[in-house]
Order: structure tokens, then sequence, then C-alpha cells
């Protein structure tokens, strides 16, 4: 009985202390409940939009914020709230999907750089720099441009421009844990490499990664609205929240919610995700890494 409640507390414990933590820093709070919110919004707002994100009603276009529109309507007369509503699932899955694939590639070639280091090392490095020199969005808009925008095209693109970060900050973690004491114990012992990396190695990464991947998920964001907005993202009918922006911008002066209310979106999302990424470091990265 003893043991089963000391296992029992255990998690309880875990909770209590991040509870605590998160009091101590009111923005990370704020970021992991917008992140909630956005969440929730993404898994069931396509099933509880009050109107359908494509229905057009030309008698109520460019109506104010309203009962029957919360957000109000567009030019064409349909529901902004609708329209936000439906498309918060396109940008999880395809800023999601985009940062899943960055974090498995980095993280499969920081691992194998830094822990083999030497040629291979440097030729990887060498590549992942001549990546990073091109600004991403001007290299998405070149690679959609030539292959055409689809969300499958979309989500290699994002995964594609931010492996580099995700590699370098692998590497980098790597490069300090493989010289670790731990390290050269397993080493002593005759483990082989798959165990060291796997066994040794990885559970030292994850936590750095988390953090790194937060970050990544927050630019993957923009730059998927980014793509929308000139036109190379998810297209019509689909109520992405970049190309409503784009879309709004000639009735901005007639009518500035059409603008403001897909933009705040975007806004508050990018921000949530920037202050949760911030709490997992405060969590997670607390004292650096450790083996």
């Amino acid at each position: 009985m003893q043991n089963i409640l000391t296992a029992r507390q255990i998690p309880a414990s875990r909770i209590s202390r991040t509870i605590k933590r998160l009091r101590r820093y009111p923005a990370t709070l704020i970021g992991f409940t917008l992140v909630g919110i956005f969440i929730l919004m993404a898994i069931i707002g396509p099933w509880i939009t009050p109107y359908g994100f494509s229905d057009q009603d030309l008698s109520n276009r460019l109506q104010p914020a309203s009962a029957e529109h919360w957000f109000g309507t567009d030019q064409f007369g349909r529901d902004i709230f609708s329209r936000v509503l439906a498309g918060s699932r396109d940008v999880f899955t395809i800023a999601g999907s985009g940062t899943l694939l960055a974090v498995l590639m980095g993280l499969t070639l920081g691992m194998v750089s830094g822990y083999l280091g030497g040629a291979a090392d440097e030729i990887l490095m060498r590549f992942m720099d001549v990546l990073l020199s091109i600004p991403p969005l001007l290299l998405a808009m070149i690679i959609l441009g030539t292959v055409g925008p689809s969300r499958l095209n979309i989500v290699l693109v994002v995964g594609f421009l931010y492996i580099p970060m995700v590699a370098r900050v692998v590497r980098s973690v790597v490069l300090d844990i493989k010289t670790r004491e731990f390290i050269e114990a397993a080493k002593m012992r005759g483990e082989n490499s798959g165990y060291i990396l796997f066994r040794e190695i990885l559970p030292n990464v994850l936590p750095p990664l988390a953090v790194e991947a937060s970050m990544r998920f927050s630019y993957s964001i923009f730059l998927v609205a980014s793509l929308g907005f000139l036109g190379l993202g998810v297209q019509p009918p689909s109520p992405d929240w970049g190309m409503m922006v784009s879309e709004a911008r000639t009735w901005y002066n007639q009518a500035p919610w059409v603008l403001l209310y897909p933009a705040g979106t975007i806004a508050l999302l990018v921000v949530g995700v920037a202050f949760t990424s911030d709490g997992l470091r405060r969590m997670l990265l607390p004292g650096g890494v450790s083996g």
C-alpha cells in the first residue's frame, strides 16, 4: 500500500510543481491558455461554426459585428467568425505537420552530425549553412512558385526550411553531451553507437528540442500565413487566415473589421506560442543539459 500511494503521489507532485512555476510566470500561463484555446478551436471549430465558411449572402455584405455575425461579414457576405474558426484547423495541420517534419529530420541529421564529427559533420553543416543563408520566405516562394501551392507542398516546404535550425541546435547539444563521463562509461562497457545515441544522448536532447520545436512552430504559423497572404498558401475556398488578410486590404477603409479579425487572430496565436516556448524553456532548461 505504501508503494502504491507513493506511485500515485509522484505525478500529483509534478503537476503541483508545474502549476507553481506557471504562477511565477504570468506570461507563460497566458501562453499555455491561448494555445489551449486555439487547439480547441482547431479540433471543434469547423463543427460549431454558425455558418458555412464559404456561404455567401450579398445582401449582408460588409456588415459590422452584431448578434448574428460576431465578427461581421466580408465583401461577399461571408461570416468572418465562421471563417476564422474553420481556418484554425488548416493553420495547425499545415504549420504543425511542417514543424514535425523539420523536428524529425533535424533531430536525425543533428544527432548523426554531432556524434560522428569529422568530414560528415563538416559536409552536413556547410549544407545547412547554405540553406540558412537564403531567406525562408523567399525560398518558399521560389519552391511553391515552381511546384505549385497545395497542402502537401506547403508542409514539405515548411519542414524543409526549418530543418537547418533544428539540426544545428541538436548538433550543439550532442557535441556537449558526447564528451560527458556517462558517454565514456557507456563506451567502456562496450555499448554500440545505436545504444549510445538513443539511450544516452537522445533523452538529454529532448528538452532543448521541445523548446526549439515550439519556437519553430510559431515561425511556421507566421510563414504559412505569409504564404497565404501572397497567394501561395492554401487556395480558395479554404478560409486561410493569410488569404483573408490579403483579400481584406481593398476593403479596410470601408470595413476595417474584415482585416482586423483575421490579422489579430494570427498575431494572438503567434504571441501565445511564443509565450509557451518561453515557458517551456524555463521549465525544461532550468540549469542546462545534464546526463
